[in-house]
Order: structure tokens, then C-alpha cells, then sequence
């Protein structure tokens, strides 16, 4: 019986302990590790998602314990199993897990996706912040033109009550206050609530999907970061950013999402320079010749100009997008100087608590605020720096409406962001034949 470490951050690493290890007699996984998110260490997966093999649960230690644990526990492999990565880290932790002494395993696509009895449309990234999520709105949109009824599977972000979490099934704002959302659960779930869509997330994602099938007849997987789907997808959909033009063929696991995608969508072209443009259509070409690709605008929408400009703005966007996604801003960035703001307020000698601690990690941070919101203290601290950062308008770029989760008392105002199709034949065109080639199976899940 091998003895495994799985390096994850709370999402994937739970995932592929459920298919792979769970009930694996070959192997005892003695630990997880966490990094990215926040106040993950430190607690335990719980034996009732664990299974009959970990009566005690599985306990979860901080990443940079990483040689200590492989020494202390005679750990035989190391299994990483988290998303958005450099190609270069990466390789920094397998060499730091191969020199304390233990093997150091990716685990293939095909080995931890859950086939589905209804088809199944993926929609991925090569980077967190690309833009996914409005793609996959575009898509649930298009599904239901086409006469479907899809329902949304969400990549997880089981931040609280694991056990009570392992199956969550959102269809009104009511539903994130009954389960303490999280402000980054909320931008993920709320906008597809918003257009009538019912989303799925939680820790067990076979159970998940079976729940799901009852009452959809296709479902949309709507990745998280840059990870794989965790269902075997009909139709795969990736979604590339020609802001960061190479990180497509830089980070782990996106690359492999783009050598798998049938479609790749290359976003936010009406803001990108065009040689970046290119360079990203070239790499796209060099590494998937076979994919369709796409273009696609993603344009911002502020409801009143006239209220950024000449002001000195303190712009809030999306957290994870600018932290492990590397953006060095985001939609409320170009809103606010499209608008003619005057200045960008730079938040962080105004941070507090864990917020002036997520500048301190992403150095590229500077004129603009991450809306870190993983716990209620986190929330507050969120809510105290904007409230001592001096600025005449808060604009607030998040995928939700922050207001409904923090108090900002100064003016404030939300901008949105929407994708729209430039391609022609495009993405709606592509929905529509997959619709029709999959009418059997469709039919056949609806009786």
C-alpha cells in the first residue's frame, strides 16, 4: 500500500481523492495540503465524505510543509492536484518532492472524469480571469434558445461545512444566504441565478451530477481557474485571454485544456493589442491545429459615465482573477479610465488585516482593490479598507452586486461585463448543430 500526499487548495484534490483513492485499497492517503486559499490548513476532510478506509478523516497541512510531511508520514507519492500554475512552479514542486524522497504524480484527464447519462458542454480556460464565465452564461443563453433545459455543474469552492457542502443546489438568491456563500462563491453562482439558471456545486461530484441529471437534459460544466472538466464533455470550450498572450502554453493544467478543446474562444479582442491577438491565435494553431476558434468581445457597460468622470476612483474587482490569475486589473480598470476618471486610487496603505496581506503576496497589485471575501472576517476587512481608502466613487467590477454582501457607504457605482460573439458563423451557430446531433440522446434523457 502506497502512502500519498495530495497537494491541492480545496477543490480538485478533493476530486480526485473521491475517484481515484477513495475506496482504493493500493493506496492510503495520509494527507492533503492547501495553499492559494485561505484558512483551508488545518481542519480535516471529513470521514463521511472520506469513506469506510479514513474513519478519522483525512487532516490538511500547509503546502510549505511539504518535505517535512513526506519525511515524517514515509510518504511514496506526492500527487498535485490543484489548477493555475507556471509550468516553472510546477516543476519547482515536483523537484522539491522528488529531493525529500517521494514520486510526484499528475493525474490524467481521462482518469478523473465521471461520465455523464445526458451530454455535457465544458467550458474551461487556459487562465483564471478570461472571461469563462460570461462564455458560459453566453452558452446556458444559447442552450435554452435551442429549446433545452441545461443545468449548471459549477467547479467547486467548498469553503465552509465540507460535509454539509458535499452536494449544494442553488436556484435563488435565497439559496447563498441559506448556505453562508462566500463572496467568490457568490460572483460564480449568482449571475446564472440572475437568467433563471439552477447551479450545482459541492465536494462530491458523482453525487452532484446524479442529482443534476434528474432535471436537466444536457449539463453545462462551468470550469473554475484553469482546470480540466471533471465530466467526460461532449463538446469542450476553452477560453483563451490575449491580455496575457503565451500563458496559454505557460501554465498547468490550462495548456491542457487547450490541446484538448474542440472550440477555443479567444476573449476580450475589442481591449487586447492586435499583435497579442495574434500571437495567442498562432499558439492556439501551433498546439490545437484541429480546435474552431472563435472571437469574441467582452464589453463593459457602465449605467452612468458622467459619474466617473474627473473623479478620483477606487476601483474593486474581481479577487481571484487578479491573485492566482496574475491580471494586474480588470473590468473596472478599463471602465474607469474609458470614462475619463482623473485617478486611480492606489488602496493598499489603507489595507487591513488579511487584505493588506494579499498585497504583500501579489506584488503586481497597485491601483485597484481584490474583492477577498473567503470568510466573514475576511468580508469586514474588505469592507474597512475601502471605507479608509480616500476617493470620491467606489467602482465596483465584481460578477455580483458587492452591496449585497459588505456595507460601502461611500457613492459607489457597478459596472458589468457581458461577452458578445464577432465571430460569424460563431459559437450560437456551433450550439445549435450540437443540439441537433445530440436530439437522440437528449430525447432519450428526457423520457
Amino acid at each position: 500500500m502506497k502512502k500519498v500526499l495530495i497537494l491541492g487548495a480545496a477543490g480538485r484534490d478533493f476530486h480526485n481523492f473521491n475517484v481515484v483513492f477513495r475506496n482504493n485499497l493500493d493506496y492510503q492517503v495520509v494527507a492533503f495540503t492547501a495553499t492559494q486559499i485561505p484558512d483551508i490548513a488545518g481542519r480535516r476532510y471529513p470521514q463521511e465524505l472520506a469513506g469506510r478506509l479514513y474513519p478519522e478523516g483525512i487532516p490538511i497541512f500547509e503546502e510549505r510543509d511539504l518535505e517535512s510531511l513526506i519525511a515524517d508520514y514515509e510518504i511514496d507519492v506526492a500527487v498535485f492536484s490543484y489548477s493555475d500554475i507556471s509550468h516553472q512552479n510546477l516543476m519547482h514542486l515536483a523537484s522539491r518532492t522528488l529531493a525529500a524522497g517521494a514520486d510526484f504524480w499528475l493525474l490524467g484527464a481521462e482518469h478523473t472524469q465521471i461520465e455523464s447519462r445526458v451530454p455535457v458542454v465544458s467550458v474551461c480556460a487556459v487562465r483564471t480571469g478570461c472571461g469563462k464565465s460570461p462564455v458560459s452564461r453566453l452558452v446556458a443563453s444559447e442552450l435554452r434558445k435551442q429549446g433545452r433545459k441545461p443545468v449548471v455543474i459549477r467547479h467547486p469552492m467548498p469553503y465552509g461545512d465540507l460535509a454539509a457542502q458535499a452536494v449544494q443546489r442553488f436556484a435563488t438568491m435565497e439559496d447563498l444566504d441559506l448556505q453562508q456563500c462566500t463572496i467568490e462563491e457568490r460572483e460564480e453562482y449568482e449571475p446564472h441565478i440572475q437568467k433563471g439558471m439552477v447551479v450545482y456545486a459541492g465536494v462530491d461530484y458523482e453525487k452532484i451530477l446524479r442529482r443534476a441529471e434528474k432535471e436537466a437534459d444536457v449539463i453545462l460544466w462551468d470550469g473554475g481557474n484553469n482546470d480540466t472538466p471533471f465530466y467526460a464533455s461532449d463538446l469542450e470550450i476553452v477560453v483563451v485571454d490575449p491580455h496575457r498572450p503565451g500563458h496559454e502554453l505557460a501554465y498547468y493544467p490550462g495548456e491542457v485544456n487547450l490541446r484538448r478543446a474542440d472550440v477555443v474562444v479567444i476573449n476580450k479582442v475589442d481591449t487586447a493589442q492586435q499583435h497579442d491577438i495574434e500571437t495567442v491565435r498562432q499558439n492556439v494553431k501551433l498546439a490545437n491545429p484541429k480546435a474552431t476558434v472563435f472571437e469574441m468581445a467582452c464589453r463593459v457597460t457602465v449605467p452612468d459615465p458622467a459619474q466617473v468622470k474627473g473623479k478620483r476612483v477606487l476601483v474593486v474587482e474581481d479577487g481571484p482573477t487578479l491573485t492566482h490569475g496574475e491580471m494586474p486589473y480588470g473590468a473596472g480598470v478599463v471602465a474607469a479610465r474609458q470614462c475619463g476618471a482623473t485617478e486611480l486610487i492606489d488602496p493598499r496603505p489603507y489595507a487591513v488585516g488579511s487584505i493588506r496581506g494579499t498585497f504583500e503576496r501579489y506584488t503586481h497589485l497597485t491601483s485597484l482593490l481584490p474583492a477577498m471575501g473567503y470568510s466573514a472576517m475576511q468580508r469586514h476587512e474588505l469592507e474597512e479598507t475601502i471605507s479608509r481608502t480616500p476617493c470620491d466613487l467606489v467602482v465596483i467590477a465584481t460578477p455580483i452586486d458587492l452591496t449585497r454582501v459588505i456595507k460601502i457607504e461611500k457613492p459607489n457605482l457597478r459596472v458589468t461585463y457581458e461577452v458578445e460573439e464577432l465571430s460569424k458563423p460563431g459559437l450560437t451557430e456551433l450550439l445549435g448543430k450540437f443540439t441537433r446531433e445530440h436530439e437522440p440522446a437528449l430525447v432519450g434523457a428526457e423520457q
